[in-house]
Order: C-alpha cells, then structure tokens, then sequence
C-alpha cells in the first residue's frame, strides 16, 4: 500500500464542460495511465438519463474508457469489483443529502472509501465535491443552507459555488460559531486536488475562479484565498496534462 496514491479533486462545480473541457482532460490526466477507466455516477440527480447521457457524449471524445454505475437500475450485483476496476470515478451534482442516503443504502460509501485506499481518483463537482469531506454546506433541504455530515475521506469542510454571496456568509457564519469545521470552498469552474488527504494545489479552468480555505485562528476567522493555476495558461497545461502519459502520445 505503501506505494499507493490517494487522490480526490473537488470542484466547486463546472465539470462535463462542453465549453471548456480542461477540468475534465486534468482529472483525466492525473490517472497516469494511457487510457483510464473512468466511471460515472449520476447518484444526486436521480440517475439522470440525460446528464448520463451527456458524460458519454463528452467523455468518449477523450482517450478513456467509459461507464456509469445508476444504483436506481445498476447493471451488476458486484459493484464493489465494478468501482475498484475503475482508475477514476467522477460523481455528478444533484441533491446531495439524497445521494448520501443512497449511498449508504447501497454501502456504496464504504466501496468508494475502499477504492480511494486501492489508488482510485475520486472527483466531482457541487455533491459530487462535498461527498469527501467530513462536512459541507448544503441547500438539500428547501429554502435554507444547513451543516451536513459527509463520508470524511478528507478531514476538512467544504463548501461548493462559493462565489454566490449567501454560500460565502453561511459558510462563514458556521465557521464563526463552531457549527462547521475549517475547511476550503471553490468558486464554480475551480477544484482543489488533494493527494494522502494534504490539500496539493487549486486549480481552474476560468481564470476568474479561486479557491479559498476558512479558519479560526485564535479567534480570529481567516479567509484566505489559495494560489489557483489557471489551466488555460499554457504552461499549467503543459505540465499538468499534456506531459502525462495518458495525453502524450496525442501531441
């Protein structure tokens, strides 16, 4: 296990991007492998026949093989040997305190906890984001934004399309109060990448979207916004996707 990397990427949302595809070729590029396989979960809208539908039309563009696990029709009764044969699996936006009780229903929690220990990447946007976190802020339940407990891959808070300015008081709020721990929010279009559970870098495919991490310090709250590599710099793109062996042999 020892050579085993643990890898989630979460963003605030703005992935399966038929604009900007660079969130996307990025979480693709970290795999590390020439063609990864790469999963689908579309949990949080219901199993969405068109959001599904979209992943597909997006993603089979790409070098990867593609798949969707739909708990509410699955196609196997193995799915933990389907999720861990996975290099990635990327988790869709939706509702996200009805995902998690799915999940659970399903022990899917405790497959994607294995498979994170196994080296699968695990990534998504907006619930597909929050989900790794030990908590998160959630407009689940109508007409309010409330602290909900997530699967705590990631020992952190988070706190997903930050740049709505009802998210960025709530979340301070909490904080403030001791209801939510410290933790990091991503405006739409921006991700943070965590590798052995240690926040490693922020990133985003719109050069106006940041990422920022939230604290108490001595009772003092701290917003900080954190250095976010804007993947449509040339450089960034250089290093981060096409120098990988997943999208080499494609220059």
């Amino acid at each position: 296990m020892a050579d085993i990397t643990r890898t989630i990427i979460a963003f605030g949302d703005g992935g399966l991007d038929n604009r900007n595809p660079l969130m996307d070729l990025y979480i693709l590029a970290q795999s590390n492998v020439k063609t990864p396989k790469v999963c689908f979960l579309a949990t949080a809208s219901g199993d969405n026949q068109g959001l599904i539908n979209h992943f597909y039309h997006l993603f089979e563009r790409y070098p990867c093989e593609t798949s969707h696990l739909a708990l509410f029709n699955p196609h196997t009764a193995d799915i933990a040997d389907f999720i861990h044969s996975q290099d990635i699996v990327m988790v869709g936006g939706g509702q996200s305190k009805s995902m998690m009780a799915v999940w659970k229903g399903w022990h899917l929690d405790d497959v994607l906890r294995d498979a994170y220990n196994r080296g699968v990447i695990l990534s998504g946007g907006s619930a597909g984001a929050v989900c790794w976190f030990s908590e998160c802020i959630t407009d689940s339940i109508p007409g309010k934004l409330t602290v909900m407990s997530c699967l705590d891959m990631l020992p952190d808070s988070f706190c997903p399309h930050f740049a709505s300015q009802e998210r960025r008081a709530a979340y301070a709020n909490f904080i403030k109060a001791g209801e939510i721990s410290a933790g990091y929010a991503c405006d739409d279009y921006a991700a943070v990448h965590f590798v052995d559970g240690k926040f490693h870098r922020a990133i985003g495919n719109r050069p106006y979207a940041k990422a920022y991490h939230l604290s108490m310090d001595n009772d003092v709250f701290q917003q900080k916004r954190l250095y976010t590599k804007w993947l449509g710099m040339k450089e960034t793109q250089e290093q981060f996707i096409w120098n990988t062996p997943t999208f080499a042999e494609l220059r």
